[in-house]
């Protein structure tokens, strides 16, 4: 219930569509049960054998006649008509009885109309609010957190899964108020009629809702299996689009195949018993509704032959058909629980991710920075994956306007020691210091406001180069984003392309070489003209030719600029101010590039072997 309650949350303000909807809902389900109570004095009008001009005695004298009491909603009901028959005849009777009828029957479907419409509005605002807050958790999470979850899931989670969360509450919203209304107006109409025969009726109708509540009940465990099976699926659909050059070169084709395929049986399985299951709660209760009806026949209609009733023929023939409709409200009623128990188990599933709270979040009165003035500073930083060790009492700083490179074998912590910088991952102990301010007390979006990164994996987005490269600047004028290509010597062959900056590169890039990516990713670094620059290593997937110009491009770039690289190349960090060589996780040399060299330590090593591998 709590879960619900939450889900609930995101329909607000609920006033703004529940107040509308109950009004609505109400005036539809007064004129639906009016058009249904008309029936009576339908037939009463088209078989009433004492009407004016009729050859037929009365049969009962008009000083007899009562007026009927505000209890008496039949009596009510049929007074009008009576008064027709009486006064204007049975053809006049029957004019009015057919106008009030159309007119009743218009406002009811204009009501309805109203009610579902109001209810489409209370689904999709709650479905935009929900997606919304789930998307933004997930953009706020630590990058940790994906590297422990699966991207499948977390897909899954915010989109089918919200998906179905959305009829909770519409579905809610009719259990607890337009079914059971209905199933009131219309038992009320019910005992209008015959007291009687109502109270043998309800000692009916509990039995379907007790067998259709045993067919619905492992509803909600199903559900919470077919969504994790479903995210599955997602993920290896993923796996399988994201990988496919290595599927293909390592012929796993039949491998990926049945994976998916295995998963899709298992999912298809569970669907199938949870569409079944539902599927069984409609035939069911349809067929206890038309028994029901014909106990109700049998009972009411002995009573009537045996002149035990003072029903009317018009009267039960109204009766039998009011009676008919109130399975309706009690099928309805069964479908929402069904809807609700599979909502339920999605709303589990995505609350779970909105409760995941970020590791790395701003203070309250977080600083604001907005300049680089002296240097980036690592104090006896310690960080690890559970047990693993990564960084241990790691110590370094980078001075403002100087270039260090960080090296060494892979696993040493390079990647992760450059992570914490712009306050992706926090260290569990030690400090990360800009100009002698911890990190954790900088507002984070400042922080990186000061730093240009590059990536070792060219990460782009099916979109234009030109909105590509001014991705973190979205106001750049043309003039910006061309100087920053030409910085990265990406102008050229941009320039070359169909459409120059107004290119599409399609999904990662994948309609450009790995050179031409990495190039886009320098561009859009550049743009920022940020005073601090992470690089891991940029270099990488250019070929002798690209890495030549792109070189020369980040010498330039970082002349007069803070850089913290990681390569492994040694025309790449040569060069550099400082050379500090990591290995498990600790700083196991620094110094420049002739120094190391002279030192004859692991750095040497590293340099003859020319394997630097991240």
């Amino acid at each position: 219930m709590k879960d619900y309650f939450r889900l609930l949350a995101y329909a607000r303000p609920i006033e703004k569509f529940a107040i509308p909807y109950v009004i609505t809902t109400l005036l539809y389900i007064i004129f639906n049960t009016l058009n249904l109570a008309l029936l009576a004095p339908l037939l009463d009008t088209l078989f009433n054998q004492n009407a004016k001009g009729t050859t037929a005695a009365p049969a009962v004298t008009p000083d007899v006649v009562k007026e009927p009491e505000w209890w008496d909603i039949m009596g009510l009901i049929n007074k009008i008509p009576n008064y027709y028959i009486e006064n204007y005849g049975q053809q006049e009777a029957l004019k009015f009885v057919c106008i009030v009828i159309v007119i009743s029957v218009l406002l009811s479907n204009i009501f309805k109309y109203f009610s579902s419409r109001t209810m489409e509005d209370l689904r999709i605002h709650t479905l935009l609010s929900l997606r919304k807050s789930v998307f933004n958790n997930v953009m706020n999470l630590h990058l940790g957190y994906f590297n422990s979850q699966r991207k499948g899931d977390i897909m899954s989670k915010v989109s089918s899964d919200v998906q179905v969360v959305q009829f909770t509450v519409t579905n809610t919203l009719q259990v607890i108020f337009k079914e059971p209304l209905t199933l009131i107006v219309y038992i009320a109409l019910l005992f209008a009629i015959s007291a009687k025969l109502t109270f043998f009726s309800l000692l009916v109708i509990p039995v379907s809702g007790f067998i259709i509540a045993k067919i619905v009940k492992r509803l909600r465990e199903q559900a919470t299996k077919a969504h994790e099976t479903f995210a599955n699926m997602l993920g290896y659909l993923d796996e399988a689009l994201s990988g496919i050059k290595v599927v293909k070169a390592f012929n796993a084709t039949e491998y990926v195949k049945d994976r998916f395929h295995e998963e899709n049986v298992t999912y298809s399985n569970i669907t199938r018993k949870m569409v079944r299951r539902q599927q069984l709660a409609s035939p069911v209760s349809e067929f206890l509704g038309v028994m029901m009806v014909a106990i109700i026949v049998y009972f009411g209609g002995s009573m009537v032959l045996a002149g035990e009733s003072t029903l009317t023929s018009a009267e039960f023939i109204t009766y039998i058909a009011v009676f008919s409709q109130v399975t309706r409200p009690a099928k309805a009623l069964s479908d929402a629980f069904t809807g609700i128990h599979t909502g339920l188990a999605a709303g589990k599933r995505v609350l779970d991710l909105i409760d995941v709270k970020p590791e790395v979040a701003d203070k309250p009165n977080a600083i604001k920075v907005d300049s680089f003035e002296k240097s980036l500073r690592l104090d006896n930083v310690y960080f690890s994956y559970g047990e693993k060790k990564i960084l241990n009492q790691v110590s370094i700083e980078v001075p403002k306007g100087k270039t260090v490179a960080l090296v060494g074998p892979s696993g040493g912590g390079k990647s992760t020691l450059m992570d914490l910088v712009p306050r992706f991952m926090q260290p569990q102990e030690g400090t990360v210091y800009i100009d002698d301010i911890d990190i954790r007390d900088v507002n984070a979006d400042s922080l990186r406001s000061l730093m240009g990164f590059v990536n070792q994996e060219s990460i782009l987005f099916n979109d234009t180069i030109f909105n590509n490269i001014a991705f973190a600047k979205p106001d750049a004028t043309k003039e910006e984003v061309m100087a920053a290509a030409r910085i990265a010597n990406a102008h050229d062959f941009i320039e070359d392309t169909e459409d120059g900056y107004q290119t599409f590169i399609g999904d990662r890039g994948v309609r450009l070489s790995g050179g031409q990516k990495q190039r886009l990713c320098i561009a859009r670094a550049v743009l920022g003209n940020p005073p601090i620059m992470l690089l891991d290593e940029a270099t990488s997937a250019l070929d002798t030719e690209s890495e030549k110009l792109v070189q020369d491009a980040l010498f330039k770039l970082m002349k007069n600029r803070t850089t913290l690289i990681i390569a492994h190349r040694l025309s790449t960090i040569q060069n550099a101010d400082l050379i500090i060589v990591l290995e498990s996780g600790t700083v196991a040399e620094k110094g420049s590039h002739s120094q190391l060299m002279a030192h004859n330590g692991l750095y040497r090593r590293l340099i003859d072997m020319q394997t630097f591998e991240d």
